[in-house]
C-alpha cells in the first residue's frame, strides 16, 4: 500500500493560490506522515527554545537607545570646519538647516567652507536666518577664486557683516593634493623651487595679518605647510590652522606637528578621519587614510591640547550630521582619555580667540 504522503512545504492561500518553496523533483515530491510529524517535532522544540531565550531576555529588561544626554556633549563647542549645501557636490543638509541643527545642541558657532565658492555671504544670511548661533565664512583660494589671488581675500574680508574670517589655501587644486592622487599634473603652487612661499603667498599673507584673518593651510604637504607658517610669522600673522593635519595628503608626523605649534600654528582635528580608509562606507573616502580617536588622542597628549581646534569636515551626502559627527568626536576623544577641559580648550577657546578675538 502506497504511504500516506503530503508536498512538503506547498499550502494555498486564501485564494488558490500555492506559495512556498517550489515543487521537489518526483523522488523527493511527497513526505512520509512519519517523516512530517518529526520535522513537526523539531521545528516545535526550536520554538520552544526561542520562546525560552526572549522569555529570558525579557526578565533581564528590554533594551532601547539611551535617553537624550542632560548636558549636550556639543554644548558651548565652534565646529572649525563644516560643509553645506548649496554647492557643486552633494551635501545633506543646507547652511541654515545645520545651523538649526547645531543651535538645538546649544553649540556656540559654525564656520562654513567651500572649495568653490564664498561663504562670507553666506555667514551674514546663516545670522539672519537662524538667530541664536553664529556663522562664519571665508574663501578657499582654489582655480574658481583664481588661485593665489589676493583681490579674491580682499574682497572676501568686506563682504557685509565683517564675518568673513577665514582663507584656506589651496585645497583640492593644490599642487600637493593633484599630484598625490594624480588628478593633473600639477596644480596650484604655494612655495617655489627653494622651498619658499611663493611671492603671490606673501602677498596674500599680508591682507590676512593687517585684517587679522585665519589663514588656514589647505592641503598643502606638511613642509610646505611649515613653509606657509614661517611666512605667515614673518608677514605678522598671528591665527594660522593646519588643515586637518592628520588627514591624507597632509598627514604631519608627530614632529612635525610639534614644529607647527612651535611656530604658534594651530592643528585641525576632525570628526571625518574616523570614517575614512579601506573600509569607509563611501567610495570616495576610501583613498583617504583612516584616523582613530586613539592616535588624535595620543596627538593631543603628546603636543597640548592648546595647540589643537576641532571641526567635522562633514556635510557630504550619506554621512553623520555635523552636530552627530561632532559629538561622536568628542565622545571618541574622551573615551581615549581626553578630558573634558581639553576638549573645550580645543573645540570652544582655540577657535574662539582665532574668529573673535
Amino acid at each position: 500500500m502506497k504511504p500516506f504522503t503530503l508536498p512538503r512545504w506547498r499550502f494555498t492561500n486564501c485564494c488558490g493560490h500555492h506559495w512556498g518553496h517550489p515543487a521537489k523533483p518526483a523522488a523527493a515530491e511527497g513526505t512520509t506522515r512519519r517523516e512530517f510529524f518529526k520535522t513537526a517535532a523539531v521545528t516545535a522544540a526550536g520554538l520552544a527554545a526561542l520562546a525560552s531565550e526572549v522569555k529570558s531576555a525579557a526578565a533581564q529588561g528590554r533594551v532601547f537607545p539611551p535617553p537624550p544626554p542632560s548636558v549636550s556633549p556639543i554644548e558651548g563647542l565652534i565646529d572649525f570646519h563644516t560643509h553645506c549645501a548649496p554647492d557643486a557636490f552633494g551635501r545633506a543638509v543646507d547652511d541654515d538647516e545645520s545651523a538649526q541643527a547645531y543651535m538645538a545642541r546649544k553649540a556656540e558657532a559654525v564656520v562654513l567652507k567651500n572649495h568653490v565658492a564664498l561663504t562670507a555671504d553666506r555667514a551674514w544670511l546663516v545670522r539672519k536666518h537662524v538667530p541664536g548661533i553664529k556663522a562664519f565664512g571665508g574663501v578657499a583660494l582654489n582655480g574658481p577664486s583664481g588661485g593665489i589671488n589676493p583681490e579674491a581675500v580682499q574682497w572676501m574680508w568686506r563682504m557685509q557683516g565683517g564675518f568673513g574670517r577665514v582663507v584656506w589655501l589651496p585645497t583640492f587644486d593644490a599642487d600637493n593634493h593633484v599630484k598625490h592622487f594624480k588628478d593633473a599634473p600639477e596644480g596650484v603652487k604655494v612655495v617655489g623651487a627653494d622651498g619658499k612661499a611663493l611671492p603671490a603667498v606673501r602677498d596674500v599673507l599680508k591682507v590676512c595679518a593687517q585684517q587679522k584673518l585665519v589663514v588656514c593651510t589647505g592641503h598643502a604637504s606638511p613642509t610646505e605647510a611649515l613653509a606657509i607658517i614661517e611666512a605667515a610669522r614673518d608677514a605678522g600673522c598671528d591665527r594660522i590652522v593646519v588643515t586637518h593635519a592628520e588627514f591624507e595628503v597632509v598627514n604631519m608626523s608627530v614632529e612635525q606637528m610639534k614644529k607647527a605649534a612651535s611656530m604658534g600654528a594651530k592643528l585641525e582635528i576632525d570628526a571625518l578621519g574616523v570614517l575614512m580608509g579601506p573600509q569607509a562606507h563611501l567610495p570616495f573616502m576610501r583613498h583617504w587614510r583612516h584616523v582613530s580617536y586613539k592616535e588624535s588622542a595620543g596627538h593631543i597628549k603628546e603636543i597640548g591640547a592648546q595647540n589643537f581646534v576641532l571641526g567635522t569636515d562633514l556635510g557630504q551626502i550619506g554621512n553623520p550630521s555635523q552636530p552627530d559627527g561632532y559629538a561622536m568626536l568628542v565622545s571618541g576623544l574622551m573615551a581615549e582619555g581626553i578630558g573634558r577641559e581639553q576638549i573645550i580648550t580645543m573645540g570652544r577657546e582655540v577657535p574662539g580667540k582665532l574668529l573673535m578675538g
